[in-house]
């Protein structure tokens, strides 16, 4: 089985499409159940989040589940494939290990070192479990992939500032914010993030807001902050100087109309933070005197071009690549295994054989004897195979080791169960989807 992972981020892709192409906690199941349900595609885990789509899949064909998670994501997108590939990136065995250790230790998030994404690729990983759309591999992956993340940022500097997309988007849009008032809109993670970030930096006071007026309350208890009626977002917007929206919600929240009823009259700036995607609030918002809208993309560009998030990464890279080089290794020696499970399985066979052909042979022995010369048999057999299947399972753990799994299958004529024989057509990149699709 080939591991692949398919995906557009903040590195790759306008927030128009992240936004079209994002998942929501309701839609994780059905998409899931799609990517499962194609014929080449036995494992998937789905992320994500405000700056990352991606598809984590245990495949049986490169190129047939190439094309068929790459159609799954275009009809999620409501877009041709063919305009979706200048967006997607594609990595497969080692480079998709190593992808997905980088994503869990935040070194390819939009800042760079936020711990954030740990827990949304936990709660992939579960959701994924309980949909059962993952297997062996995959289990392994997502497993080793959060402790690495953890590794990365328990033994390195990497996140020492507490860095996040609030952080920079504070940081960004509003500078200062001790003493000013501030709303938050939604209290899932990032708004609860929100809130906990804006009581470490001294605002207040602090507001919450949420559809479901239970999950506000425990917000807003949590942090020192007041739970407001959804319904008075205009009112609540008035009497703050900071508005951070995070929700799920596929609608935008905060429109220019509203907006602009909450500001008139105002003779002090407002700074609205969109975080959500698809975005919370309408574009149309910046255009409103006295305010200052800042959301994902104008975020990331503001990123990409200073030194914000940038971080002293060495060690963190370093913990990755030995990470990924052992995981290969685990890999290599672990699929080794079906082989010399075979092998010594069609051992046992032969043995057996010849000893109902002794027995037919030699009725004169008894039963004593009959387990002495079977005993006597097994021992050699399985001391003969001791050292050629340790130095297998050995060799199978170096750069190419699959060779020596196909040279013992060749050599024996082995049949192993779950072989994956296919083609994964390593050279092939997303190009392959633009072509057609499967062959």
């Amino acid at each position: 089985m080939t591991l692949l992972v398919v995906g557009v981020s903040h590195h790759t892709a306008p927030v128009a499409l992240l936004e079209r192409l994002s998942v929501a906690a309701a839609d994780t199941d059905a998409l899931l159940g799609a990517l499962a349900g194609q014929p080449h595609v036995d494992e998937a885990v789905v992320l994500s989040t405000c700056n990352r789509v991606e598809v984590y899949a245990g495949v049986n064909a490169f190129h047939g589940a190439l094309a068929e998670i790459g159609s799954v994501l275009a009809e999620r997108a409501g877009v041709d494939v063919a305009d979706l590939v200048p967006y997607l990136y594609v990595r497969y065995d080692a480079d998709a290990v190593r992808h997905a250790f980088r994503v869990a230790g935040g070194l390819d998030s939009m800042v760079v070192g936020e711990a954030q994404i740990l827990g949304q690729l936990r709660e992939a990983y579960g959701r994924a479990g309980d949909a059962e759309t993952v297997g062996r591999l995959l289990h392994e992956l997502m497993q080793q992939a959060l402790r690495v993340g953890k590794r990365v940022h328990a033994e390195t500097g990497i996140d020492r500032a507490g860095q996040s997309v609030v952080t920079a988007a504070l940081a960004l849009g509003a500078g200062d914010v001790a003493g000013r008032p501030a709303l938050v809109i939604g209290a899932g993670a990032m708004g609860s993030l929100a809130l906990a970030t804006l009581s470490r930096a001294h605002a207040g006071p602090l507001y919450v807001a949420n559809r479901g007026a239970d999950r506000a309350a425990r917000a807003a208890q949590l942090h020192g902050a007041t739970a407001v009626a959804y319904g008075d977002l205009a009112t609540a917007i008035a009497d703050v100087d900071i508005v951070v929206s995070a929700t799920a919600s596929v609608d935008q929240v905060l429109t220019r109309d509203l907006v602009s009823a909450a500001v008139t009259g105002r003779d002090r700036p407002l700074v609205v933070l969109d975080l959500a995607v698809p975005r919370d609030v309408e574009p149309a918002v910046a255009e409103l005197p006295g305010v200052v809208l800042v959301d994902l993309a104008r975020l990331g560009d503001a990123l990409i071009d200073s030194d914000a998030g940038v971080v002293d990464q060495a060690a963190a890279e370093e913990i990755v690549a030995g990470e990924v080089e052992a995981y290969l290794n685990w890999l290599r020696g672990s699929n080794v295994a079906p082989t010399v499970a075979a092998l010594r399985a069609r051992a046992d066979e032969v043995v057996t054989y010849e000893l109902r052909r002794l027995a037919q042979r030699r009725s004169d022995l008894s039963e004593e004897q009959r387990r002495e010369v079977a005993h006597t048999v097994h021992r050699v057999v399985q001391r003969l195979l001791h050292s050629p299947t340790v130095r297998a399972r050995q060799l199978a753990a170096t750069p190419d080791g699959d060779q020596y799994a196909a040279v013992l299958r060749e050599l024996f004529d082995l049949d192993v169960l779950g072989e994956d024989a296919a083609d994964v057509g390593r050279a092939v990149g997303v190009e392959f989807l633009a072509e057609g699709g499967a062959r």
